[in-house]
């Protein structure tokens, strides 16, 4: 693809790396044929291929429109076409750069913009979004079914280890996960401790800076994650092992602090050291497959519907890890057909696109559930609470499995 940027973004950081990824871009079509959105809507501009030429017209100096800015909103940002482009055309880069130069060309109305403010500012903050989520949680049989959609039934998180070990690694504790869903930390905090590793949590860490980022507030986010590094960095320094994610929207965004903080002088080397360190828990276990298979003999006799997310299979490029660890423990695990697409949560998408966020959800669930499972699992928070407001049926993170497994053994 041939290019002529406009002066405003030509020789910048973000206008040289729009322009290579631009230039890799033959047109072929092929990510059309994975878009979710162009599946349900059928449009051209709501597939990569359109969104890619109205990025282009944009960053060669052509104004943006109402238009331009509905067709990028309606993008999941799954990544799915960068699992498929034969190209290495990195979307999700390019839908990154363009959508915050649409979003400072063209003003939204009031109602998206109280949404939006309300999102980067609620979410990424503990302090606040935790006690939100116990009072919705103590009066969530008087919510709408919306707000319900989005507000978890309260779990029993049980306890964190005690045990100290030699071998240490950090966890990434996150913003929502704690409110929403507190078991999967302490079931991964669990899990390696019967395995001789201690898992330590930085009180100062917080939101991995994908919410803000991904909602155009890229100065946010960074210092999202600039906050992250300066929390972990002692630790990284006493010899950490890696750092941990269980959230696996969160890893993606964390496994790239290296590049998106490349510019900036003080953080770009620990940043590169942090995304380095980053490994999901799926990428951990491997390496204690061996003991798994000894502590677990195979106990969780259970047929379950694995949920690939796309942060996990397209963002991280992991595929199979996850299925082998639970099949080694026992599990009948179950992929459905067109596993590869999105189940429509996508961070911040199910709030702002309901309409194709729901569609995606029971077309997703149909097709878990065609697989006749006891129960289904995921590997990330978002995806769990979108797929459990759609289904009487279990909903979980893998992780849970192996603790609950474990603790049987033991």
């Amino acid at each position: 693809m041939q290019t002529n940027l406009a002066d405003f973004i030509k020789n910048t950081r973000e206008g040289e790396e729009a322009d290579a990824i631009l230039r890799k871009c033959v047109h072929c079509g092929f990510c059309t044929a994975t878009c979710p959105t162009y599946q349900l809507l059928g449009d051209e501009l709501d597939g990569p291929r359109g969104r890619i030429y109205l990025m282009k017209q944009v960053l060669e100096g052509k104004p943006a429109t109402q238009k331009t800015q509905t067709h990028l909103d309606r993008c999941l940002t799954c990544r799915n076409c960068e699992s498929t482009c034969p190209s290495g055309v990195q979307y999700g880069r390019l839908v990154d750069i363009g959508r915050k130069i649409v979003e400072d060309q063209v003003p939204r109305p009031l109602s998206q913009r109280l949404v939006r403010n309300a999102l980067k500012e609620a979410l990424p903050r503990k302090w606040l979004f935790s006690p939100a989520m116990k009072v919705g949680q103590m009066v969530r049989p008087l919510l709408p079914k919306v707000l319900q959609n989005k507000v978890p039934a309260k779990q029993n998180a049980g306890a964190w280890p005690t045990n100290q070990h030699a071998r240490k690694m950090l966890l990434l504790d996150g913003c929502v996960q704690p409110s929403m869903a507190p078991n999967i930390n302490t079931s991964t905090a669990r899990v390696l401790d019967a395995l001789g590793v201690q898992l330590i949590v930085a009180p100062k860490a917080g939101c991995c800076g994908a919410i803000r980022y991904h909602l155009n507030d890229h100065d946010g986010g960074l210092n999202d994650m600039r906050n992250n590094i300066d929390a972990w960095w002692p630790h990284v320094e006493a010899g950490v092992e890696a750092i941990v994610m269980n959230a696996s929207g969160c890893g993606a965004t964390v496994k790239e602090y290296g590049h998106l903080l490349a510019h900036d002088d003080d953080y770009a080397a620990k940043a590169k050291r942090i995304s380095e360190l980053t490994r999901d828990i799926s990428e951990i276990l491997p390496a204690f497959e061996t003991e798994l298979q000894q502590k677990l003999k195979g106990k969780i006799s259970k047929r379950v519907a694995f949920h690939p997310p796309c942060t996990l299979q397209h963002g991280q490029q992991i595929r199979g890890k996850v299925e082998q660890l639970l099949r080694m423990a026992g599990v009948d695990v179950q992929l459905c057909a067109d596993s590869h697409l999105c189940c429509g949560s996508a961070g911040t998408y199910s709030v702002l696109q309901p309409e194709m966020a729901y569609q995606l959800r029971d077309n997703k669930l149909a097709n878990l559930q065609a697989t006749k499972p006891d129960m289904i699992v995921s590997a990330n928070i978002g995806c769990q609470t979108h797929l459990q407001s759609g289904t009487d049926m279990q909903v979980s993170h893998w992780i849970e499995l192996i603790d609950t497994a474990l603790t049987s053994a033991r």
